[in-house]
């Protein structure tokens, strides 16, 4: 019974904005669980007709992607650093990842603001409405997590796997890429879809950074649908979330294999 009534509760939210997407009067008021005005596509048609969903979609597909996938490798050389090396500053250097994760990230949002707008002038390519610097401001910020969840999983390794591995003759580059990196897999997996569902959602950053309509994200491009018109627009408002959705449940399902293959592999053949 609790069981029922916890995907009753999880179903009711995705079922509104379902019945909201496919309802031709695409209005708030006269949203419901069943569609009042029958099933239409119109909404889906309003949104690509109307606003530039297809640019923000491409926008966001792009600086997510490439934002998580370049998170996910300097953190996880920086994790292996930390994990497998003793060096000056070490200590320190946790420490310091661990501390600035708890300062919340619109403090620094003058900040960037400020560093930006110098760095717009000079090299514009990589300042403001361009997706690459957009992908700088969210690697700054997502390094210092990813790299504490992926040292925790390097510590879990063995260390006779690198010892032999060098006594062999491998280099540190060898024994990351060729022995630590299939190893940590899961983990690769897991960081690059949280950091991933992260970006694409992400919006106060993004809202300051943004300001051109064709280099909006979808988070920013979908407030301004509701933003003073939101009675009028939420049906083409709840199109948009559910296309919204549809790289994150791919990407799930492409990563889902890794995380499941990586966590049955069991021990260390020797």
């Amino acid at each position: 019974m609790v069981g029922l009534l916890a995907v009753a509760f999880s179903l009711f939210p995705i079922l509104f904005v379902v019945s909201a997407a496919v309802n031709p009067l695409g209005t708030l008021s006269s949203t419901g669980l069943v569609p009042s005005g029958g099933i239409s596509g119109e909404n889906f048609a309003n949104l690509f007709a109307r606003t530039a969903f297809g640019r923000w979609f491409l926008n966001s597909v792009l600086v997510a992607g490439l934002a998580s996938a370049a998170s996910v490798f300097l953190s996880a050389l920086a994790a292996y650093a930390f994990s497998r090396m003793r060096f000056l500053g070490r200590r320190i250097g946790l420490l310091s990842l661990l501390l600035i994760q708890m300062f919340p990230q619109f403090l620094a949002i003058v900040a960037i603001f400020l560093i930006f707008s110098t760095v717009t002038d000079l090299w514009p390519e990589i300042g403001f409405n361009t997706p690459f610097g957009l992908i700088l401001v969210y690697l700054g910020g997502a390094l210092g997590a990813n790299t504490w969840l992926m040292k925790g999983f390097f510590d879990t390794l063995p260390r006779e796997i690198d010892e032999s591995a060098t006594m062999d003759g491998a280099s540190h580059a060898q024994v990351f890429f060729r022995i630590m990196l299939p190893l940590v897999t899961p983990i690769l997996a897991v960081t690059a879809l949280l950091s991933f569902i992260t970006t694409i959602n992400e919006f106060l950053v993004a809202s300051v950074f943004l300001t051109d309509t064709e280099a909006k994200t979808l988070a920013v491009g979908m407030y301004g649908l509701i933003d003073g018109e939101r009675n009028n627009n939420f049906g083409i408002f709840a199109a948009g979330t559910l296309l919204t959705a549809v790289p994150t449940v791919l990407l799930f399902q492409f990563l889902q294999r890794y995380i499941v293959s990586g966590l049955a592999a069991g021990a260390v053949k020797g």
